[in-house]
């Protein structure tokens, strides 16, 4: 186990995989693995087998339906510290496919320094973009102090931090893309006493060199750590402090 990582592994949901609605004979959950390929069943295996440091949860949450025949989601969620002054919620992005359908003001969104989620995509058929038989797909987003929001250079560093920790846990991929984007907020009238801060998204995608995806979701959730602030960080890595 690499230094600095927890035997923590990935909780399972009520709600697991399947075959995409979209696509002829579906298949309702992965419960029916003899109808599921095997290359997507040694993936499984491999992200359930995932550890990851501590400070983070990961939960199998359902799959989107209409990305791929056979699909698993990740949903990761790291909690502000005890002591940990809080801070305002995040700011709600309605367009976000991979995002937390409940409004950003929710019970518990206040304590929450990032989320994220992670979506496996298998297609036997290897799709020409794709470049492969998967497809991995995520999205993260974390509050940040307003002046670290307002940063030129932010996009280019969360997507950095990804690329670092895919390098680092040896995970091989190809046709990597992705896009950064903040937020900023500010509080008006009655909200008018709210502190101002900013979210900063990332949302990724890249095709894992086969179905080992262990270390593709182990570096991501490193990477969702380091968005949140998290210690101890790896030499070099420049740290976004979570708005307070």
């Amino acid at each position: 186990m690499p230094p600095g990582r927890t035997s923590s592994s990935l909780r399972r949901g009520t709600a697991h995989t399947g075959r995409a609605s979209a696509y002829p004979a579906s298949v309702s959950a992965v419960n029916d693995l003899s109808r599921v390929p095997q290359d997507f069943r040694a993936a499984l295996a491999h992200l359930r087998r995932a550890r990851y440091r501590d400070g983070i949860e990961l939960t199998e949450i359902p799959a989107p339906a209409h990305l791929a025949p056979y699909a698993v989601a990740v949903r990761a969620e790291v909690r502000r510290p005890a002591g940990l002054p809080a801070g305002p919620a995040l700011v709600a992005d309605p367009a976000a496919a991979l995002a937390p359908t409940g409004p950003a003001g929710s019970a518990g969104a206040e304590d929450e320094l990032a989320t994220g989620r992670f979506v496996l995509l298998h297609d036997p058929a290897e799709p020409p973009a794709w470049g492969g038989a998967f497809r991995v797909v995520t999205w993260a987003r974390a509050a940040v102090e307003r002046e670290i929001g307002c940063d030129d250079m932010a996009g280019e560093i969360v997507w950095t931090w990804l690329l670092e920790a895919l390098e680092r846990h040896r995970a091989g991929y190809s046709r990597e893309g992705g896009t950064a984007s903040r937020v900023l907020a500010e509080g008006f009238g009655v909200l008018g006493d709210q502190v101002e801060g900013a979210d900063v998204e990332l949302r990724a995608s890249w095709t894992p060199d086969g179905p080992d995806v262990e270390p593709h979701l182990a570096a991501w959730a490193d990477t969702v750590c380091t968005f949140a602030g998290l210690p101890p960080y790896p030499p070099g890595v420049t740290v976004l402090h979570p708005r307070r």
